[in-house]
């Protein structure tokens, strides 16, 4: 029941922010007199829907998506061009898109088309629905940040090995593998570690650095303990462990071996807790999430290849791309987790935080320069601007609108490229699917 619940609840968010995204496109669209005749959440046969000042606001049965229907998005052909047409005479591709575009202005409404907005109001209309879901992943990430907390890592100890296992992938101790350094000097889980070899500390990542850099011999900790100060005596063990990557991930070689390494070993482990942050530390949050997935949209057609091989073979799935089936897995796997330390407050961190991800990606990805994504025309429209200061500063006639409708070709190729990636993501999702807990 908790699983489902929690799909529905990521659900509805994807959903409001879809409705938010289209809204920043709505808004400035009708602003600056464009005609807007519908206004849709969702695809396929319409559930609802009730016309307002000429526009058609609705929600429809499949809830992947939304759109805003701008009238005029294509200029007509400009005088004296080549119309292409097809082997029976009847217009082209490219001149059906035209007509379509303005086959809803009425006579004396040829000033509402979307084309004849100047390139700052095309901007704007086509910036506005994914600033919005920059605006939403800001917002839910203050909320997370500032009233929750986002999950570290700590100085206080959750787990001290008792053994040094021989496997370096082993998880339980057998009677052959030796004491762990942490257990053998007598550091216990709740200790909270103050300073390590004389160096005071203040997180984790500290605690681990001091480690690798301290080598082998023996070290002073100084710990807390039910309140009062202690100071251990440990002396790290050189022991083959895993290499891991900025993200937690196992480096593995190219025959998918995961790489170890010889690095001082103690054996303990942190806790891992909710730390509030201040409000000047969410921009600093916002920046390094939008810098991941920047990096993972132009990494993208590679984790595609990578997503395909795991999917029809036996590679090892990408974690850092998942489609909305798996994104859906999040949601209920976080809703049903069970454990201590795992409690409201946790779980709402972690499904907002699913949402901001989500609305991350949408602003990333939207921002691609190609269409029909409103990378492509914002792209449009900051050629058509370019070309008409050239043609400014050379005292040139205005070379008039971009006419985006010739890139009607590529566009398909695009719009068969996300079919294509929705369909792989959703199979992957069911054949090979990536999990919170691993």
């Amino acid at each position: 029941m908790e699983f489902a619940v929690g799909v529905l609840i990521v659900a509805a968010g994807l959903i409001v922010s879809i409705a938010l995204h289209e809204i920043g496109h709505l808004v400035p669209a009708k602003k600056f007199g464009v005609k807007v005749p519908q206004y849709m959440v969702g695809f396929g046969p319409t559930l609802w829907s009730k016309t307002v000042n000429g526009t058609e606001y609705g929600v429809k049965a499949l809830p992947l998506g939304g759109f805003v229907r701008l009238v005029g998005m294509f200029p007509p052909a400009r005088a004296g061009a080549r119309v292409r047409t097809r082997r029976d005479g009847r217009p082209g591709m490219v001149e059906e898109a035209r007509a379509a575009a303005l086959e809803e202005l009425g006579p004396g409404e040829e000033h509402r088309a979307f084309y004849r907005l100047s390139v700052p109001k095309k901007m704007v209309v086509m910036l506005g629905g994914p600033l919005m879901n920059l605006l939403i992943a800001a917002v839910l990430m203050g909320v997370v940040a500032v009233g929750l907390g986002i999950g570290q890592y700590t100085t206080t100890l959750g787990s001290v090995q008792q053994c040094v296992p021989e496997d370096p992938q082993a998880t339980e101790c057998t009677e052959t593998d030796p004491v762990a350094p942490g257990a053998q000097a007598g550091l216990q889980p709740g200790d909270e570690i103050v300073t390590w070899g004389g160096t005071d500390v203040d997180s984790w990542e500290e605690i681990s650095a001091t480690i690798a850099s301290g080598g082998t011999g023996p070290t002073q900790v100084e710990v807390i303990r039910d309140g009062e100060h202690e100071t251990l005596t440990v002396a790290p063990t050189p022991h083959e462990r895993p290499v891991v990557d900025d993200e937690g991930t196992p480096v593995r070689s190219d025959d998918g071996e995961i790489v170890t390494e010889t690095r001082p070993y103690v054996g303990i482990g942190p806790t891992f807790e909710l730390v509030r942050q201040p409000v000047t530390a969410v921009p600093g949050l916002v920046w390094d999430l939008f810098s991941r997935t920047v990096h993972i949209v132009v990494t993208l057609p590679e984790r595609l290849v990578d997503v395909a091989e795991a999917a029809f073979g036996t590679a090892e799935r990408d974690p850092g791309v998942v489609g909305l089936i798996g994104v859906g897995r999040f949601a209920g796997e976080i809703a049903s987790i069970e454990g201590q330390g795992y409690g409201l407050a946790e779980r709402s961190a972690d499904m907002m935080g699913l949402i901001v991800s989500v609305n991350m990606a949408l602003f990333v990805f939207n921002l691609v320069p190609l269409l029909p994504l409103d990378g492509g025309h914002i792209a449009g429209a900051l050629w058509e601007g370019l070309r008409r200061r050239l043609a400014m500063w050379r005292h040139a006639t205005d070379p008039g609108p971009v006419d985006t409708a010739k890139l009607l070709p590529a566009t398909y190729v695009v719009i068969a490229f996300m079919l294509g990636m929705t369909v792989l993501l959703a199979y992957a999702d069911i054949v090979r699917p990536v999990s919170l807990s691993g």
